[in-house]
């Protein structure tokens, strides 16, 4: 005997759109291109906006904007000198056969 399943509604989902902001685009655009113009463009194409209208927030950025130098290498676990010798146990495992 067979179960009765309830009919479900299907349900529609609404995808929003937001676009980002000048500051957020302008951030990004930064990130990705080195040069004004080609941050001006991605900026303007996230935003859906025109180069023109977008150039100006762009300049203003740059000479806020100056990114933070990169701290070099600083390993997590306390370095020493020279260790002791240790020993290291390495076994060889057989490769497995399949009986036929």
């Amino acid at each position: 005997m067979q179960r009765k399943t309830k009919a479900r509604p299907t349900a529609t989902f609404k995808t929003r759109y937001e676009p980002p902001t000048l500051d957020e685009a302008i951030a990004a655009a930064q990130g990705l291109a080195p040069d004004i113009e080609g941050q001006t463009e991605i900026a303007a194409s996230l935003m859906g906006l025109p180069t023109t209208d977008v150039r100006p927030a762009v300049l203003q950025a740059r000479v806020t904007y100056r990114p933070t130098p990169q701290p070099a290498f600083q390993p997590t676990f306390p370095v020493r000198g020279p260790s002791p010798m240790q020993s290291v146990i390495v076994e060889r495992r057989r490769p497995r056969v399949i009986a036929r």
